[in-house]
């Protein structure tokens, strides 16, 4: 018999992939990202480690950039917007020697830091103002979500802290009803996962999103894979990807509305506790037997026959509908959080081959088990999201935690990060290229209280950010280096970076002195009693501003003609 001329190859492949698939997670917690931070002690400069690879590769760093190029390059890595004329010529006649670091702790100060930075968080959490379901429901409130996170930007919260807050700030002691009600929109977080088709069944999607997103932003670990599975290649479970699930399963959602059931609810309202017993709670168990109420006549004109009886159950239905518009129309006026909130602790059932309904073991509630002992939920009377927030940050996470934000932090100032495949620390991801700089950076974050600015200030005041690009360099020297490092890995150069569809748009903005620099709030959404939105007529906003692009309407499933021409999130 002829054998295929790629035998060996795919012989090959499928060996390996046999292998792997064989080898039990547990069996792979040794990998670095899980390993304990290496730090010796070695306090020198980013530069130097640096410099040591460069050394071994026969290269060096690039003669600095001119102050022009500087001044540009910082001032729209931190805030997204180009420097002003009066602020070129100040800095350019400044010759004092602290003159870069000062320049830096303006920027760092500036509202439009947390504008910039707090647009990064966004997109990695897949922010929106629609929920992404068949009717792509407007979410009017989300934009407290939006704001919650440049405004943790701004103040330089400490990043264990804003992880917790979004998986669980509306279980975190607050010593004020201001610091409350913050704590709650932080878990906007949760409620933004996207909302998939028109009943409440399909359910089980929006907790996959939040799993995929919980595993990928604050772990860069692909967790989903192990939803019909143990991970084939990373130390997850089948068993970790359902503990999780437990955990989500037993918290509220903020429902969004859908094409079926067209009435919001559960959202959590920002008021006082008497406000929330004497006014708020009488209101929504009116709504709750109103929407009751059109749900069982709904039912009854699917029931009837064609004919006199059926007629006038459909007038009855009506008519529940309009009474439900003039009811939600004297609605209290209150601020609602697109949050999230305790719900009935309950433990989740395996979905077999990820079937929800084809259920299997039921699973306790915990975490990735790869991380030690204790993973598992012994307290039934909560949804776990208080320990999971808490595991997240304990001494055994916060290494993995610690390194993936700086190497995010790393990759929005050089282009790509120490680790380049930012969103997978996992077997399949690639390895950092500076494992010592990578860990050192990590141990000086955690350090420093997680300050995100003590970060920046200290990759801005390094050799390696300050060096010029291809223009500094005669095309032999040039060449050489292309040819020992042709990615620049080893950062021998300044990366050319391209200007974001965001900072096309607000330098544009600017230039014509149209921009707008107050922030933004809300979308004018249609009133709710008005909206009829499903499959076949979806929401379609097109929301005009003059603000800056971090506060315009962002739509799910429909992106903004100007963002996207250039490649926008």
């Amino acid at each position: 018999m002829r054998r295929h001329p790629h035998f060996e190859s795919i012989l090959t492949v499928l060996v390996t992939c046999a292998l792997a698939v064989a080898t039990h997670a547990a069996d792979r917690v040794d990998f670095w990202s899980f390993q304990p931070i290496q730090f010796t002690g070695d306090t020198a400069a980013i530069d130097t480690f640096l410099q040591r690879t460069l050394l071994t590769k026969g290269l060096h760093f690039s003669p600095a950039a001119d102050r022009r190029t500087l001044l540009r390059r910082v001032t729209y890595g931190l805030t997204g917007l180009p420097p002003t004329a009066s602020e070129m010529e100040a800095f350019l006649a400044d010759s004092a020697p602290d003159a870069s670091q000062r320049l830096i702790d303006r920027l760092l100060a500036s509202p439009h830091y947390g504008e910039r930075w707090g647009r990064h968080w966004l997109d990695l959490v897949r922010y929106a103002d629609t929920s992404g379901n068949s009717g792509d429901f407007p979410v009017p409130t989300a934009w407290l979500y939006r704001n919650y996170v440049i405004d943790a930007w701004n103040a330089d919260r400490p990043y264990d802290r804003f992880v917790r807050e979004q998986v669980a700030g509306d279980l975190l002691p607050s010593n004020s009803l201001e610091e409350r009600h913050r704590n709650i929109i932080a878990t906007g977080y949760l409620a933004i996962s996207r909302r998939f088709g028109v009943e409440e069944k399909q359910f089980h999607l929006t907790i996959e999103d939040t799993i995929t997103n919980l595993g990928t932003a604050f772990l860069s670990l692909s967790v989903h894979c192990a939803r019909c599975h143990d991970h084939k290649f990373d130390p997850v479970t089948n068993k970790d990807y359902y503990a999780l699930y437990g955990i989500l399963q037993s918290t509220r959602y903020a429902f969004p509305g859908t094409e079926v059931f067209q009435s919001p609810r559960d959202f959590v309202p920002l008021v006082s506790a008497r406000e929330m017993e004497t006014i708020i709670q009488p209101f929504e168990r009116k709504v709750k037997e109103q929407d009751t109420e059109i749900e069982r006549l709904r039912q009854l004109t699917l029931t009837i026959p064609p004919g006199a009886k059926r007629d006038e159950a459909v007038v009855e239905y009506q008519k529940a509908q309009q009474q439900r518009i003039a009811l939600l129309e004297s609605a209290p006026q209150y601020l609602k959080a697109y949050a999230v909130s305790e719900a009935n602790p309950v433990n989740a059932k395996v979905h077999i081959q990820g079937n929800p309904n084809d259920l299997g073991a039921e699973v306790p509630r915990g975490f990735l088990s790869a991380f030690g002992a204790g993973g598992t939920l012994s307290n039934e009377l909560t949804s776990g999201r208080l320990p999971l927030a808490n595991w997240l940050t304990s001494p055994r996470v916060r290494p993995l935690l610690a390194r993936v934000i700086v190497n995010r932090i790393w990759q929005h100032h050089f282009g790509t990060g120490l680790v380049r495949t930012p969103n997978n620390f996992g077997a399949r991801g690639e390895r950092p290229t500076h494992p010592e700089l990578l860990d050192y950076l990590a141990h000086g974050l955690i350090h420093h209280q997680w300050s995100i600015k003590w970060l920046h200030r200290r990759i801005l005041d390094s050799r390696a950010y300050r060096q010029g690009g291809d223009s500094q360099l005669d095309s032999r020297t040039q060449d050489r280096a292309a040819e020992i490092d042709p990615n620049n890995l080893f950062l021998w150069k300044f990366p050319r970076r391209r200007l974001s569809a965001e900072e096309l748009r607000d330098t544009i903005l600017l230039f014509s002195g149209q921009l707008d620099r107050t922030a933004g709030k809300g979308h004018a959404f249609p009133p709710e009693h008005e909206w009829k939105f499903g499959q076949h007529t979806p929401y379609i906003g097109s929301l005009k501003s003059k603000r800056r692009s971090v506060y315009l309407m962002r739509q799910r499933v429909k992106r903004d003609p100007f963002l996207s021409t250039f490649d926008a999130a």
